[in-house]
This record gives C-alpha cells, sequence and structure tokens, in this order.
C-alpha cells in the first residue's frame, strides 16, 4: 500500500482515496477492531449483548417516528455510546506524531482545486 494513500499506519491504519465529490476515508482496520470487540463481548456474555443490541434497535425505531428530540434517541444514543466504550475506546481512532501531520498533508493533496481538463482561458474562443 502507499504510504500516500495511507497517511495512518497504527494503531489503526487509516487510508484516503480521492472521490469524485471529495475524499474517501476508509476506517476499515479500526471497525475490524471494533467488530472483534463485539465478538469478544458476546463470547463472554452473547445473551446481554443481543438484549443490548435489540433493545438498541427499538429505540432506534421509536426514535425514528417520534423524532431525533425524543426520549428514545437521547436514550438509544447514550445505549450506543455505552457500548462503544465498552468495545472501541469510545469509538475514537488515535492518531500520534507524524501521522497527524500526514493526514493533513493527504488530505490537503486531495481537497487542493484542480483544473477541469479541457478548460479554456477566460476570452478564449
Amino acid at each position: 500500500m502507499s504510504a500516500d494513500r495511507t497517511p495512518v499506519t497504527g494503531p489503526f491504519r487509516i487510508h484516503v482515496d480521492a472521490r469524485p465529490a471529495g475524499v474517501g476515508i476508509d476506517v476499515s482496520h479500526y471497525l475490524t477492531a471494533v467488530v472483534l470487540g463485539l465478538a469478544q463481548a458476546a463470547d463472554e456474555d452473547g445473551h446481554g449483548l443481543l438484549d443490548d443490541l435489540r433493545y438498541i434497535a427499538e429505540l432506534a425505531r421509536s426514535a425514528a417516528h417520534q423524532g431525533s428530540d425524543s426520549h428514545a434517541a437521547h436514550e438509544r444514543d447514550e445505549r450506543v455510546a455505552d457500548l462503544l466504550a465498552e468495545v472501541a475506546d469510545d469509538g475514537v481512532i488515535p492518531v500520534y506524531g507524524e501521522q497527524v501531520a500526514r493526514l493533513r498533508d493527504r488530505l490537503a493533496v486531495l481537497t487542493a482545486p484542480r483544473p477541469v481538463p479541457g478548460q479554456r482561458e477566460a476570452g478564449a474562443a
């Protein structure tokens, strides 16, 4: 993998690619760790985890009907935050040292305005 494409190599790899309307930030390495954390939680207490996930799904359905400022939406968000705290370090992807600058530089390169091929100069016929 290109160092340009992968400005962050650890503890979780982050790949950044150009997209037609911006960039794509690939955090699949981090999401793999989240899934592994869920698998570990399921191994330790599968019924409890399944109950928690079902309750979050129920809250999400209620929030969809009641609105984003409903009690269900707030409780759903709290439950999800609790689960993320348990299995995914609160959902935060750490980026350290020089990798911060490489990520910034990669994003700057990919978001810099580029000329459109075949575009004419002003006044050219």
